[in-house]
C-alpha cells in the first residue's frame, strides 16, 4: 500500500501538469526499448479511486540498468539514471485487469550538471507517448516541486520491493 501511494504521489505530479500546453522543457526524448528495463513497480488507479479523474489508468515504472543498482540500495542515482512510467487505459475482464492503449509516457533522467535547479533530474511527459506532444514546460514547477519531499531518496518516489 505505501509503494502504490509513493507511486501515486509521484505520477500525479507528472500527470497533473496534462492540461498545460504543449512544449519540450529541454532535449529529454522518449526512451525506447524501456520495456525490456528492470520493472519496478505497477499500480492501476481505477474508478473507486479519488484520483481517478487524473490519473486513472495503469502505471508501469521501470528504470534502466544505469539507475537499477541504485535502487536497490535506497540511492542515490548516478548521473543516466532513466525512470520510465508508462500510463495506460485499462479494462477488467472476467475480474482481471488487463492493460490498454497508452496515455503518455513519464521520464525521469538524471544528469547532476545539467538539471542542477531540479535535483538533478530532468523531466518530460509525452500524451500517448508521442515525442511530438510534450506536456513539460518549466520542470521546476510542473514536476520538481513534487519530487521535493523524496530529498532523502534522490528525490525519487519509487522504491526497490524484492
Amino acid at each position: 500500500m505505501l509503494q502504490s501511494l509513493r507511486l501515486l504521489s509521484a505520477t500525479l505530479g507528472l500527470l497533473a501538469i496534462v492540461s498545460l500546453p504543449a512544449g519540450s522543457a529541454d532535449d529529454i526524448k522518449p526512451p525506447t526499448g524501456y520495456r525490456q528495463w528492470f520493472h519496478v513497480n505497477t499500480m492501476i488507479v481505477d474508478k473507486a479511486s479519488p484520483l481517478f479523474e487524473a490519473l486513472g489508468g495503469m502505471h508501469n515504472v521501470h528504470v534502466n540498468s544505469a539507475g537499477e543498482a541504485a535502487l536497490k540500495k535506497g540511492g542515490p542515482y548516478p548521473d543516466e539514471t532513466v525512470f520510465v512510467t508508462d500510463l495506460h487505459e485499462f479494462a477488467v475482464s472476467d475480474g482481471t485487469y488487463v492493460e490498454g492503449a497508452l496515455k503518455g509516457l513519464a521520464v525521469m533522467v538524471k544528469d547532476s550538471k545539467k538539471y542542477a535547479s531540479t535535483g538533478g533530474w530532468g523531466f518530460q511527459f509525452w500524451v500517448g507517448g508521442d515525442p511530438t506532444k510534450p506536456v513539460v514546460t518549466d520542470a521546476a514547477k510542473q514536476c520538481f516541486a513534487c519530487h521535493q519531499p523524496k530529498k532523502d531518496q534522490d528525490y525519487v518516489y519509487s522504491t526497490y520491493i524484492p
